[in-house]
């Protein structure tokens, strides 16, 4: 992704994984051949390897540099988690990703995630002597506490993956004394803030960013292909709550058209970065 500019906020992407994934019927449930093989073919091969019939999905972290701060958006996978395939992704990219940005660990400041599941939140830690600890030692770690809390009580009742996502990438950020805890009214500098969207998790939110008139927002999992722009109530295999997660990316595309929001979807490949305009009840994707 090419570097946004949103007022005084510089926004850049670290790249995971990128190409093609899942299959668009075995990714959405509600997915119907004629409508979605005419869309797949508008949005054309950024988004659709029509030889593999396989959507292209990009795992990605977005770097937010503000005048003050510099914050990651959702961590993608991270490293030595010992995940099956297919989500046993190599660190080298990742890592390199973030150096090429002349970053080191300790000039994050804030890491966010939208929400708590396996590839938004992994590289907030690493393994340190068996252990797992904060990757970035200088950052506070920014978690909705409804989320948070959803995901511990999940732990607790011996849910897998869920549990042992949490064990590993949330509960060691608790025990060093760098997270923070928050409700959905949190600002960070007048500059961050947060959307509820729930569906996806049960406390999914966008991180929302606003300069000098300019608005964009890192929207994590409430859009995970543009297929969603024309059919916003074909929600994924991976949405706790479907109708949900309709609901709130309906009423978010309708105010980011009428705002002119940048939005930064995590999964949709590079250039990443675009805008949704209003056709009736549809809206049409356009990369920036």
């Amino acid at each position: 992704m090419q570097r946004v500019i949103v007022g005084d906020v510089a926004i850049d992407s670290i790249t995971e994984r990128s190409g093609p994934w899942r299959a668009p019927e075995a990714m959405f449930p509600a997915f119907e051949a004629e409508a979605g093989g005419r869309y797949l073919r508008e949005l054309g091969p950024i988004h659709y390897d029509a030889a593999l019939n396989r959507l292209n999905i990009t795992y990605q972290t977005f770097v937010v540099r503000t005048p003050r701060h510099t914050i990651l958006v959702d961590t993608c996978t991270g490293e030595d988690k010992g995940f099956p395939p297919p989500m046993d992704f190599p660190k080298a990219p990742w890592l390199e990703g973030f150096r090429a940005l002349g970053l080191r660990f300790e000039d994050i400041d804030f890491v966010f995630s939208s929400h708590l599941h396996i590839d938004h939140c992994g590289w907030n830690t690493v393994l340190e002597n068996g252990r797992w600890v904060p990757t970035f030692p200088r950052a506070k770690y920014v978690f909705l506490k409804k989320e948070y809390d959803y995901w511990q009580a999940a732990t607790a009742r011996g849910e897998n993956p869920p549990g042992k996502v949490w064990t590993m990438n949330c509960e060691p950020v608790t025990a060093a004394g760098q997270a923070l805890m928050v409700d959905d009214d949190y600002v960070l500098e007048d500059i961050v803030s947060l959307s509820l969207t729930p569906g996806h998790s049960p406390f999914h939110c966008c991180i929302d960013i606003a300069s000098r008139g300019q608005r964009a927002s890192v929207i994590g999992d409430l859009m995970h292909h543009a297929l969603q722009c024309r059919e916003p109530d074909w929600s994924t295999i991976f949405c706790a709550d479907p109708a949900a997660a309709a609901r709130s990316r309906r009423a978010f595309f309708a105010r980011a058209a009428e705002q002119g929001t940048i939005l930064l979807p995590v999964h949709v490949p590079a250039p990443s970065a675009g805008r949704v305009k209003a056709e009736g009840d549809r809206f049409a994707w356009e990369f920036v």
